[in-house]
């Protein structure tokens, strides 16, 4: 039997570098071919085509796109779609992350952290919706354990990732049963490389993680696999966060 993702197309936007990299690597080593979106990191997107194409000739693609434009996401689909002949999976991985607290909020963010995490998302889910339907494809979409526990200071982001959350249960109804529709719910999995928590707060979060360590981008990936290849599981959103979940 040949494995579920053999040379499925699968969009991965946020593709080039950190968690959606893993992502990336693991879904091709699952067989599948790789549509590597990215906005700002052409660099890490060029090395992460030709290795994965070293690996396997003519199975990864790179994509530039700023999906904060209104017309992106639908494009990014076509460009895609003409480029690898159609997709079989789509995993919403693009995010802006940053703190916005009470009082200094503006628009600007609003846009930014909306736009991101919830408006790409689904304009891309549409886009994609009929070629997926004919492929019985699925879509997984990163969400975040703070969607339905806040983080501090993050109001806007929690909000947005709530919205997500929502966004991810809602399109399982609406593009059921051709497309399944899941979303994966990491906790603290690779720290910012902007000094977002300093190391007082990472030690209060490994203080309240029961696995005590943080986990590591390829566990987000096994779970982006699972749910492309389970056929029965639809609508669900996956925690993975070492338990924190369990105490916040």
């Amino acid at each position: 039997m040949n494995p579920p993702l053999q040379n499925k197309v699968v969009l991965v936007t946020g593709g080039a570098r950190r968690v959606g990299a893993a992502i990336a690597r693991r879904l091709h080593a699952a067989g599948a071919r790789i549509a590597i979106h990215y906005r700002g990191s052409e660099h890490d997107a060029v090395a992460l085509e030709a290795a994965l194409n070293g690996l396997r000739p003519d199975s990864a693609a790179r994509f530039r796109a700023d999906l904060l434009e209104a017309d992106a996401p639908a494009a990014l689909v076509r460009d895609v779609s003409a480029r690898l002949g159609g997709i079989d999976g789509l995993v919403n991985n693009a995010s802006l992350f940053y703190p916005t607290p009470m009082g200094g909020i503006g628009m600007h963010q609003w846009d930014e952290l909306m736009g991101s995490n919830v408006r790409a998302p689904l304009f891309l889910s549409q886009a994609a919706a009929p070629m997926l339907a004919a492929a019985r494809g699925a879509i997984v979409n990163i969400v975040d354990i703070h969607a339905e526990r806040p983080l501090k200071d993050y109001p806007v982001y929690s909000a947005a990732k709530a919205a997500l959350a929502g966004l991810t249960r809602a399109l399982a109804v609406e593009l059921a049963p051709a497309v399944r529709v899941n979303g994966v719910s990491p906790g603290a999995i690779v720290w910012p490389e902007d000094g977002q928590f300093d190391p007082a707060e990472r030690e209060r979060v490994l203080a309240s993680t029961p696995l005590a360590r943080v986990g590591g981008a390829e566990e987000i990936a096994q779970a982006v696999q699972y749910l492309l290849e389970a056929q029965y599981v639809t609508g669900q959103i996956l925690a993975v966060d070492g338990g924190r979940s369990v105490y916040l």
